[in-house]
């Protein structure tokens, strides 16, 4: 089974509600285990991947889907350090 592309900031429907009645939840935290806060109550959630997985049943909102994981580019010439003059 492939791995399912998560994003910071993607909020998905899971099969299961949460105690507090809402079953949307925002992706904050990617890895191994994934950090998810609940939108009903704010509860935050450490989870992992693969059970996440499989207790997603819909994508509700991917605002980082387009850009993907990755930081924006620098510029040209930025390499972090001090400037040579």
């Amino acid at each position: 089974m492939a791995v399912l592309k998560l994003y910071l900031g993607d909020v998905v429907q899971t099969r299961k509600t949460h105690p507090c009645g809402s079953d949307q939840w925002k992706i904050e935290r990617l890895g191994a285990d994934v950090g998810i806060r609940c939108l009903g109550c704010g509860r935050y959630v450490l989870m992992e991947r693969v059970k996440l997985e499989r207790r997603i049943r819909r994508f509700v909102s991917r605002p980082n889907a387009a850009a993907g994981p990755t930081a924006a580019p620098m510029s040209n010439g930025a390499s972090g350090g001090a400037e040579a003059q």
